[in-house]
């Protein structure tokens, strides 16, 4: 297929690397040209100016921006997606953002014929660069199952949620559960050292137990030893926390620790650590 992919940054770069290595035409935008360019010299393709060009002629978009205001100032902008997109094309956003822009998408593509998909990605930076992202999608049906067959190229799973907004709900419960499951780890390290017990020997434990978790075969080590300098930054969490708890004001969700936790990680960004990886948490009980 011809696709275009718009933002190329920590997740994009890759993800549009295992579509071109898929053997999709591709083009690419990034708002800093340098590193689209970058991404052709090592994937070939081509760059465009703006994310319209990039759209033209293509069978699927795939955007994976910043946040909502990023998604509408390359979909709905002057320059943006739908002012060069055809009819019959799908529009794929990885973008963690709210569901009430996916649901303006939505229908502001429908206007002109094209699909959409909001399908939000877990699995950070290093899934991405290994292709074994997680993704949650809301949209129809129907276009879903174009999609997904293109998607599959850097994921491991791929699930259709339900309809438009649904991935990035989806999303926001991946967040929450995250945040919790972080904080308690950060609690339990610290107890171990702190009652004099051998971290490692009680992980080798408690991990073939209930309290196993990604978080405690991948993280349990570095947390110990203080290295944050890898994976989802603070600062992104905290744009994803935001998120959840908006909607939650909404929906009538009761987020009581989700909201403490996102506090204590206003307490890291305090620390000098926006961009320190989401397991910083444990460093604001060591200070």
């Amino acid at each position: 297929m011809r696709t275009a992919f718009i933002g190329l940054g920590v997740m994009g770069y890759p993800m549009a690397g295992f579509l071109s290595k898929a053997g999709h035409d591709m083009v690419v935008y990034n708002r800093t040209a340098s590193k689209a360019k970058s991404w052709i010299r090592q994937f070939g393709g081509s760059s465009a100016a703006t994310p319209a060009a990039a759209a033209e002629d293509a069978d699927i978009v795939f955007c994976c921006v910043g946040n909502d205001n990023d998604v509408r100032e390359v979909i709905l902008g002057k320059t943006g997606v739908l002012n060069g997109i055809s009819p019959g094309a799908v529009i794929v956003d990885h973008t963690t953002a709210s569901a009430t822009i996916a649901r303006e998408i939505h229908v502001r593509a429908a206007e002109k014929a094209v699909g959409f998909l909001d399908a939000p990605v877990s699995g950070g930076q290093a899934g991405a660069e290994n292709g074994q992202l997680a993704v949650m999608i809301g949209g129809d049906p129907d276009v879903f199952a174009r999609a997904a067959p293109v998607i599959d190229s850097y994921a491991k799973a791929i699930t259709h949620i339900g309809p438009t907004g649904s991935g990035q709900l989806a999303k926001m419960v991946n967040q929450i559960c995250i945040a919790g499951i972080v904080q308690g780890l950060s609690e339990g390290l610290d107890f171990a050292e702190r009652a004099g017990l051998d971290p490692a020997v009680v992980i080798e434990s408690i991990s073939n137990g209930a309290a196993q978790s990604w978080q405690m075969e991948n993280r349990w080590q570095t947390m110990v030893d203080g290295e944050f300098d890898f994976g989802f930054a603070v600062d992104w969490m905290r744009k994803d926390l935001a998120i959840a708890l908006e909607e939650a004001r909404s929906n009538g969700a009761r987020l009581e620790v989700t909201e403490l936790v996102d506090q204590f990680y206003a307490e890291v960004q305090a620390m000098g650590g926006s961009r320190w990886d989401t397991s910083s948490l444990i460093a604001r009980l060591k200070k």
